[in-house]
């Protein structure tokens, strides 16, 4: 049985050559975010399912997607580009967000703290896990978790001995990892995976 979804895609159609454009919804972030949100809204109104939006943000094509720099204005990301997320964390809470692989003007979106705890966390009121897509290129595990993931994917043994290892120096802190281990937790409770 699966609890989490890995979907619904949401980034908006900006370049038809875009390998995922056969599941993102719009050019419109307002089409998008609807969808998005009326998708997790129908499935999680099965007990203990949930949906991950994805990619978030700036993910729109599909030739070198884990080394391409997405470079605008805050107006077109929170206009555009964040919108349409937005939309779906505010009416349709859903279990789970995932990063991109690309940068953000320069920062890759599992390391931006902006993106991760300050936009969907602190403004949209997300309260769900945020996981990194699989393998990010050029992001550790701890890097990942000072943004604000929870979940590095898929997992690896070098992402376990690099949280050791800062978490030993001191740059990766107890409360950082506590936060990561809350959200992971209440997930776990509104799934129905505990109860086995």
């Amino acid at each position: 049985p699966i609890s989490l979804w890995l979907a619904p895609g949401m980034n908006i159609h900006r370049n038809p050559l875009c390998g995922r454009n056969f599941e993102y919804f719009s050019e419109d972030p307002l089409v998008s975010g609807r969808m998005a949100g009326a998708i997790t809204r129908g499935v999680q109104t099965i007990p203990g399912k949930g949906t991950t939006i994805k990619h978030f943000a700036c993910n729109n094509q599909e030739d070198n997607r884990k080394g391409s720099d997405s470079i605008l204005s805050e107006r077109t990301l929170r206009e555009i580009y964040l919108k349409g997320f937005e939309i779906a964390v505010k009416k349709a809470r859903p279990m789970a967000l995932m990063t991109s692989y690309n940068k953000i003007n320069g920062v890759h979106a599992a390391n931006s703290f902006d993106l991760c705890t300050m936009a969907a966390r602190c403004e949209w009121g997300f309260d769900g896990v945020i996981m990194t897509a699989w393998t990010t290129p050029q992001c550790t595990a701890s890097g990942c978790m000072r943004a604000g993931n929870d979940l590095v994917m898929p997992g690896i043994p070098q992402d376990h001995e690099n949280m050791r290892r800062e978490f030993k120096e001191g740059t990766l802190t107890e409360e950082e990892l506590r936060r990561s281990i809350g959200h992971l937790a209440d997930v776990v409770f509104r799934s129905n995976r505990y109860e086995e």
